[in-house]
């Protein structure tokens, strides 16, 4: 009998942990494990009722589980400002975050509510917006942040010259973008709050290869059929070769958790190619090395959404947006 594939997840109790895209696929076995380790857990999810089911199923594995349900469309700014300003509203500190949404190559362009291109506004420009949105919360409780990557983070490159993707589209090519961009956020977040004293850690994980949702039949983003490669995936997994949605949860899982992760620190699975297998620390991709690049697409994510984070070009000089509205600030253990 094969091994199983696990970690230890420290005790939570005490500690709010938000999760976007946290009703299906990797995202929810994320939610089911930060529950059962007592973590007071906000899932903001776009369709409700999926939403609802999976507060459900988690409460019927996790009796007692704290879990508070919100709305939150990461393809609409306003959305976005609305559920930080919700959060804000309560006044509780963050102790982690987990920005696991997203979406993957829709067939035909797509844009955003605010016209970004699908794959740019939800992936990146969404989360960007939320962490920026949520910082008085996350230093009030010197979070953890955690990004969730792709190995297609591993190719392709960012589309400078046409980030929307007005003049042409290719859907893996920007989906890639999407999530170099992301990536580049993740690590300079990090290297921010260093050098600024933020008090958060930020990493980024990937959760290698396995079977979910993202690449099945999906008509709200015009793929009415499942993709060719899901069931290549499927097989894979079968085979052991890929991983499961409880496996593929692990790096991202321990990123957010393990006293022993650290901010600036790239966490995937470690068997071949990276593909499956247990969590470990990873060399990031070339793709994701660049300070240069990091600092670009910090501040085209400042100009494409008009949030910016304290201390940036469009801050008001005071570098404490919103900090007055945190209550009974504490450090996280």
């Amino acid at each position: 009998m094969a091994r199983t594939i696990d970690i230890t997840v420290p005790d939570l109790t005490g500690k709010r942990a938000v999760l976007t895209g946290g009703s299906d696929g990797i995202g929810l076995v994320l939610a089911r494990r930060l529950a059962a380790a007592g973590a007071d857990l906000v899932l903001p999810v776009r369709n409700r009722g999926k939403g609802e089911a999976a507060v459900s199923e988690i409460r019927a594995r996790v009796p007692g589980a704290g879990i508070t349900l919100h709305t939150l469309d990461l393809s609409s700014l306003e959305s976005v400002a609305a559920f930080a300003g919700a959060l804000i509203a309560e006044g509780r500190p963050i102790d982690v975050l987990i920005n696991n949404a997203g979406v993957m190559t829709p067939p035909e362009r797509r844009t955003t509510v605010d016209g970004h291109e699908l794959q740019l506004g939800t992936n990146h420009l969404g989360h960007f917006a939320l962490v920026a949105q949520l910082m008085p919360l996350l230093r009030a409780g010197r979070a953890r942040v955690t990004s969730q990557l792709s190995v297609a983070a591993n190719s392709n490159a960012i589309h400078w010259d046409d980030m929307n993707w007005e003049r042409s589209y290719h859907p893996m090519r920007a989906y890639s973008s999407s999530k170099i961009a992301f990536g580049l956020f993740g690590l300079e977040l990090d290297r921010r709050s260093r050098a600024r004293g933020w008090g958060i850690t930020s990493n980024i994980s990937h959760p290698g290869v396995a079977p979910t949702n993202l690449l099945a039949a999906q008509p709200g983003i015009g793929r009415t059929e499942e993709s060719r490669e899901i069931r290549v995936i499927r097989r894979l997994s079968a085979l052991g070769i890929a991983g499961t949605p409880e496996t593929a949860a692990l790096p991202a899982l321990l990123a957010a958790t393990s006293p022993d992760a650290a901010g600036g620190v790239f966490y995937g699975p470690r068997r071949w190619m990276h593909i499956s297998g247990p969590p470990a620390e990873q060399t990031a991709y070339g793709r994701l090395r660049s300070v240069e690049d990091a600092e670009r697409i910090w501040l085209l994510s400042e100009q494409l959404t008009g949030v910016s984070f304290p201390g940036s070009r469009a801050d008001d000089g005071t570098g404490e947006p919103g900090l007055d509205l945190v209550r009974e600030p504490r450090q996280s253990a």
